[in-house]
């Protein structure tokens, strides 16, 4: 601490990322990074794009990139933002659009970066219980007379249960709050659930945001979008240039285009993940293992036996990297990303021994 902070720093308490451990022979699972490559075409493309160029400005739009986005997802260039990673995008967001004389509404068991930025920008919340069985419940988020929220954000699937609302559900939650933005934090989605994009045309106040870091396997290029009706991208471009008015570098441009563009190797990426995770469901659960119906690129399980915090330093002692939360009705689970197959074969003859099996 220090007597030159501002009351705003004093007040924080900074979100925690995942570890990146420099461990010999380490099988890492915490921080649901993609086990497979990024698409050839997109390395190619970044390969390119180191030449002259780079003493150049990147497009401050990132126009190339809005285009190949509303090609894929059916928009228009107007209706994409593009940020620094989701995180940015998320970050210009609250500030943009979810900050209003009524509390935000998130569940009380999410991404735990929503209270975090709520304390930057002064932003009331309320988190609201999910289910006993983890889930969302859509009737959770309808307004109740005078009772209603300044705006909601949730992830869909949810991190880090990895559970899915079905896309009727999260139409019921936008269609009832047409006087609130309503955002979709759809980070995992393209594991096993349906995108509620598809939706915008219909609600101007749904707000879609997407990351590169996951199902198309750039976290290192840090790119992220969010799709929605012109008026809402509109307020996030007023904020980002107002901040940062070059937000993604020629590389993250260049070789988010080319991922873009390379649907072959993304939907069969995506698939030898989910084969991988309903496999890895399977043998925890015969190791007596509670896993929650996941749609994500990981798995939040616990065993009614061991206590998860020595679970995971059990599996540290054998460079197996997990993440454990010790927040409360989640700190018996453990978040396992999904690897490759050979990782998990690791990590599970690690519990076998573990459990004395």
């Amino acid at each position: 601490m220090s007597r030159y902070w501002s009351a705003v720093v004093h007040g924080l308490t900074p979100y925690v990322p995942g570890e990146q451990p420099k461990m010999d022979n380490l099988v890492k699972l915490n921080t649901n990074e993609h086990p497979y490559g990024p698409s050839p075409k997109a390395l190619e493309a970044i390969r390119a794009a180191t030449s002259d160029a780079l003493r150049l400005y990147p497009d401050p739009n990132a126009d190339a990139l809005k285009a190949a986005l509303a090609k894929r997802y059916g928009l228009q260039p107007d209706q994409l933002f593009v940020g620094n990673g989701s995180d940015e995008v998320l970050a210009h967001a609250f500030m943009a659009l979810l900050r209003h004389d009524r509390p935000l509404w998130f569940p009380d068991i999410t991404y735990s970066f929503y209270p975090v930025y709520c304390g930057l920008y002064g932003i009331d919340h309320r988190m609201i219980a999910l289910a006993d069985d983890y889930s969302i419940r859509a009737e959770d988020y309808l307004p109740q007379g005078d009772d209603r929220p300044g705006a909601i954000i949730f992830p869909n699937p949810n991190a880090p249960t990895g559970r899915l609302m079905a896309i009727a559900d999260v139409e019921r939650i936008v269609a009832a709050n047409a006087d609130a933005v309503v955002l979709i934090d759809e980070a995992y989605v393209d594991f096993g659930g349906d995108s509620a994009i598809g939706l915008i045309d219909r609600h101007p106040n749904l707000l879609v945001v997407h990351t590169f870091s996951k199902s198309r396997s750039l976290a290192g290029l840090r790119v992220g979008f969010a799709a929605g009706h012109a008026s809402l991208i509109e307020a996030l471009e007023r904020v980002k240039n107002s901040f940062n008015s070059y937000p993604l570098d020629r590389l993250a441009i260049a070789g988010a285009v080319a991922s873009v563009e390379d649907e072959t190797h993304f939907q069969e990426s995506c698939r030898k993940v989910v084969a991988t995770r309903d496999a890895l469901v399977e043998q925890l659960t015969a190791l007596g293992f509670e896993v929650l119906p996941s749609a994500a690129n990981f798995i939040f399980a616990r065993h009614p036996l061991r206590d998860g915090a020595e679970l995971a330093a059990e599996l540290r002692k054998r460079a197996i990297i997990v993440r454990h939360f010790k927040a409360p009705r989640i700190d018996q689970f453990l978040r396992i990303t999904v690897g490759t197959d050979e990782q998990c074969a690791v990590l599970v003859d690690a519990l076998e021994a573990i459990l004395g099996r």
